[in-house]
């Protein structure tokens, strides 16, 4: 899936050790669809050639204002026209002091300042050492630029080239690319909080072995990550998945159906929009052995009993804020036959005004899906496709019906 085709990207370089990710992202960008034209200071010169940049870019990296090979000798001017969004990365404390301050002595700063801010959006990826990153004149000069309209992105927190450890280091490449193609979604859940479940829960029956099912968390992942990108501020408590966390999403650990309901409870009273897509277990041994059940050689087999997990969709949707229009409640239906019908008694049974329903067998563990939505009116199809873009499709979906109800 080509998320940025047909968008024009300027990448910008600065100093810094982390120019060697900047490799890294711009082969990414191009497999995203983007066209990259590569802007490099001087100082970036020092840490990953022009060539590296040019071969990976397809196009020759601009260096310098001076460059004979504009017409008009005015690349400041001639390489934001066309863009669609301004990226610096790495940017240097000494480029964010520049930006602040409104200088323009090379060709990259003179972009920045020359580029028709209201089309041409500039995001700004910092890199550098944890004793620049929290100087108080850093702070003030990112502040400044923030206010000025750029996207300040966030860094991450490691070992650092000095040998140090802590904040400064740049996003990887990948967490980048999540941002700019966020960047380009509608932001039709901008000022909402929404609680996302995903994944499965494991309920212990000895300290080895346990019920659980064969959902992998994707499509709940991909729906926190879509609805960050439309501009929420998302909570996503998973089970146990071995999946990245969407940057920019808090995520919450559990194992349990226990677990994850007294997480939801905890949380859901700050949310305005609640998406339970977790395959959550409907029952948990009545009584959890502290020690491995073995076998004694007899042929018998344990006497197991069960007891039923609480329903965490019901319990949030039944509750007062779940019946007012305070919050609005989306659940998901895994079946494996009569998909329509099972999905609408759910829905009734829940009490939620939607419930997206699938077929497990064809969905678990896979990269795409086909979602029915169910409400009070009817069912309506989302055909096959990968989960990204169902989930944004639903996330979508969702939006117009909070604004349909006022």
């Amino acid at each position: 899936m080509k998320e940025l085709a047909g968008k024009h990207i300027v990448l910008g370089l600065t100093g810094g050790i982390a120019c060697y990710k900047s490799a890294e992202l711009c082969r990414l960008l191009i497999k995203a669809g983007a066209v990259v034209q590569v802007v490099m200071t001087s100082a970036a010169e020092q840490f990953i050639t022009p060539i590296t940049m040019q071969a990976l870019s397809q196009r020759p990296v601009a260096l310098s204002q001076w460059d004979a090979r504009e017409a008009n000798n005015m690349a400041h001017i001639n390489l934001t026209r066309q863009a669609d969004a301004c990226l610096i990365a790495p940017c240097s404390a000494d480029f964010i002091a520049k930006l602040a301050q409104g200088r323009a002595d090379d060709l990259l700063s003179l972009m920045c300042l020359a580029r028709p801010i209201d089309k041409v959006p500039l995001l700004i990826a910092p890199a550098m050492n944890r004793e620049m990153w929290s100087h108080p004149t850093t702070r003030r000069h990112l502040a400044q630029v923030a206010q000025d309209g750029a996207v300040v992105l966030g860094v991450g927190c490691g070992e650092q080239a000095c040998g140090e450890s802590g904040d400064g280091r740049m996003l990887e490449p990948q967490e980048l690319l999540d941002e700019l193609i966020a960047l380009f979604q509608p932001k039709v859940l901008a000022g909402q909080k929404v609680l996302v479940t995903a994944g499965p829960t494991y309920e212990a029956i000895d300290p080895v072995r346990g019920i659980t099912n064969l959902s992998s968390g994707k499509m709940g992942f991909a729906i926190a990550r879509a609805a960050r990108e439309a501009g929420a501020d998302v909570t996503l408590v998973a089970g146990p998945v071995s999946l990245a966390s969407p940057y920019g999403v808090q995520r919450v650990n559990v194992r349990s159906a226990s677990d994850m309901l007294q997480a939801v409870i905890q949380r859901v009273d700050d949310a305005s929009i609640f998406i339970a897509t977790a395959a959550v277990a409907d029952w948990r041994a009545a009584q959890a052995s502290d020690q491995k059940i073995k076998k004694d050689g007899s042929g018998q087999t344990p006497q197991l009993s069960f007891v039923e997990n609480p329903d965490i969709l019901a319990t949030v949707a039944q509750s007062p804020r779940g019946q007012s229009r305070a919050l609005f409640c989306v659940g998901f239906a895994a079946e494996s036959h009569d998909l329509q019908a099972n999905a609408q008694a759910k829905r009734l049974r829940k009490g939620v005004p939607l419930l997206v329903g699938n077929i497990g067998p064809a969905t678990f563990g896979q990269d795409d899906n086909a979602l029915l939505l169910v409400d009070e009116s009817g069912a309506h199809e989302l055909a096959r496709d990968d989960k990204l873009t169902l989930a944004r499709k639903l996330i979508a979906n969702i939006a117009d019906r909070i604004q349909a109800r006022g």
